[in-house]
């Protein structure tokens, strides 16, 4: 299963709507993203990537309800996946 998530613009290279990329911040992880589907996203913009593309655009508000559902469906750090039964 992929997952497409929420990550804020840091900053964008490039001119050409095609190759135009950005730097896309995920609650501090900084990723490499093409914005050919989006060429005219701005810096500090929210943006839902998936598999290296920035998809489309999502609200500050809708980017932090995001990240709280999955930090609550995350295992906490040091514990591993369950065992099955």
């Amino acid at each position: 299963m992929c997952l497409a998530i929420p990550g804020k613009i840091v900053s964008i290279a490039g001119d050409d709507p095609f190759t135009r990329t950005a730097r896309v911040s995920f609650e501090g992880v900084i990723k490499e993203v093409s914005l050919a589907y989006l060429p005219d996203a701005r810096v500090d913009e929210y943006v839902v990537v998936h598999a290296g593309f920035a998809l489309s655009r999502v609200d500050e508000a809708e980017a932090r309800e995001v990240f709280e559902y999955l930090a609550a469906i995350a295992p906490e750090e040091g514990e591993g996946p369950e065992e099955p039964r």
